[in-house]
Order: structure tokens, then sequence, then C-alpha cells
């Protein structure tokens, strides 16, 4: 169970990370060709949403890898699912259900990873 529980956290992170990234580096108009839902938000929120998903993607692993507070990882995954779970109501009020479901996937993926992180299978 640890093996997959590393990688549901490493596949995680490796998303999280590069949506992280492409926010923070992107110019908001660029991004509103593939993430519609930036044109309901302001630039600057736009870059907290990526620098949260960065910061996330990193304490979905770290912590563990360096062993220095390791519960930060189920933290890291249950902040995760609370922003999914925000992203499938702003996709689900634009009518964008395929990103919903998406959101959907990934919410699940966290909430497994944040309960089996913070149970049976902690560090």
């Amino acid at each position: 169970m640890n093996v997959f529980l590393w990688i549901l956290a490493g596949v995680l992170a490796a998303l999280f990370l590069g949506a992280g990234a492409t926010k923070l580096t992107q110019p908001r108009s660029k991004l509103q060709k593939n993430m519609g839902w930036v044109e309901d938000y302001s630039d600057t929120g736009v870059k907290l949403i990526g620098a949260v998903e960065l910061l996330g993607a990193i304490g979905l692993i770290l912590p563990a890898v360096l062993d220095i507070a390791p519960i930060l990882v189920p933290l890291a995954a249950t902040g995760f699912a609370i922003i999914m779970a925000a992203a499938i109501v702003v996709h689900a009020r634009r009518k964008e259900l395929p990103l919903a479901g998406f959101n959907a996937v990934l919410l699940v993926l966290a909430v497994v990873l944040a309960i089996f992180r913070f149970g049976p299978n902690a560090f």
C-alpha cells in the first residue's frame, strides 16, 4: 500500500506542479485559450491559485522524503481536495462538465491519499 500511496502522491504532485507553474509563468491572456475560467478571476487571483498549487505539490513529496513534518503530506492532499471541490463548482457554473469530471477524479485521488496518510499508512 505504501508504494501505491507514493505513486499517487507523485502523480498528483506532477499534475499540480505543472498546472501551478503554468499559471505562474503565463499571462492570463494566454491562459484564456485553454483555461476559459481565468476570465472570471483577476491576474493576481490566477497567480495565487498557481502558487498554492505549486506549494501544495511540493508539500505532497518533500516533507516525507526529508522526514521533516511528514504530517504536511496529508494536509497538502486535504488542501488539494478542497481546491478541487471549488474547481468543480467553478466548472459546473460555466457548464464545463468534462473539466468538472476531471477535477472530480483528482478530488477522489486527493481524498484517498489524505485518508491513508492520516490513517493506517501514516509515515
